[in-house]
């Protein structure tokens, strides 16, 4: 369902973005951002939107009616993606948090990764009341030893976690500079991480640093890409073309017949 004011919460909290928010059996979703816990509904949303902090951080500053009308001039099938899923918007997420969760999401899916968060919260992320944790800050997580990230279910990620905890905690990786460097840069930068390669970095940039013209390609897009846009390439979507990126992603994940009839 999509709001007057553009939002969906279940096409934007669902589009796997995000990993702190849970659908709850009355249809509303409970989360934490920023060091808040949010319990919000469809019928809920125009009232939290008045607070700033969420207006931010669900993006209502873009106009994405005017982005999707420029998407769609640039071709059919993108049109036809950018219908399905009208409500998705970008979040604002902090970039730390993103950078990590991204990390935890190799070779995962989305429940398993959304435990593995709870679990490094609970280890040392700040209380936030009700019984609820932020998500921990990198020198917390730095502070934790590859045995800890590992008993809290990390895997082969924990090494993975404790590189990225301590680069950032050290300034060697600087979010407000990945903010304003060439997007090839910054991505560069980002790989530095151990266990980092060119998708957790897009991740990190589009959904972490709102770098807006940042396009992840997993094995989905690959294929949505080969097969739904011959020949192009995600610069070929200009300076949204992550918002196209969740577009097709979301269209290609429900549409898995697009595929099937391509092999055949």
């Amino acid at each position: 369902m999509q709001k007057e004011n553009g939002l969906s919460l279940a096409q934007t909290l669902e589009c796997g973005q995000c990993f702190r928010w849970e659908r709850q059996e009355d249809g509303s979703y409970a989360g934490i951002a920023g060091g808040r816990w949010l319990r919000v509904s469809e019928d809920s949303l125009a009232d939290v939107l008045r607070d700033k902090f969420w207006a931010h951080y669900f993006d209502m500053e873009l106009d994405y009616d005017a982005v999707r009308r420029s998407l769609s001039r640039m071709d059919p099938v993108l049109a036809e993606a950018a219908c399905y899923a009208p409500g998705i918007r970008i979040l604002n997420q902090d970039p730390w948090e993103t950078l990590c969760s991204f990390i935890l999401s190799q070779a995962n899916n989305i429940p398993r990764i959304r435990g593995l968060v709870r679990r490094i919260c609970l280890l040392c992320g700040p209380a936030i009341g009700g019984g609820h944790r932020g998500f921990p800050s990198a020198a917390a997580v730095s502070g934790l030893s590859e045995k800890d990230l590992r008993a809290a279910g990390c895997g082969f990620r924990a090494a993975y976690v404790l590189d990225a905890a301590r680069k950032t905690a050290s300034g060697e990786i600087d979010f407000a500079c990945l903010r304003e460097m060439p997007l090839e840069q910054a991505r560069e930068k980002l790989t530095s991480v151990a266990g980092v390669g060119p998708k957790v970095a897009d991740c990190t940039l589009l959904y972490g640093l709102h770098r807006l013209e940042a396009f992840p390609m997993d094995v989905w897009m690959k294929r949505a890409m080969k097969s739904l846009f011959p020949g192009r390439t995600p610069a070929d979507f200009g300076r949204y073309a992550g918002v196209a990126q969740q577009y097709i992603f979301h269209y290609s994940r429900n549409h898995p017949e697009l595929f099937r009839e391509k092999v055949h």
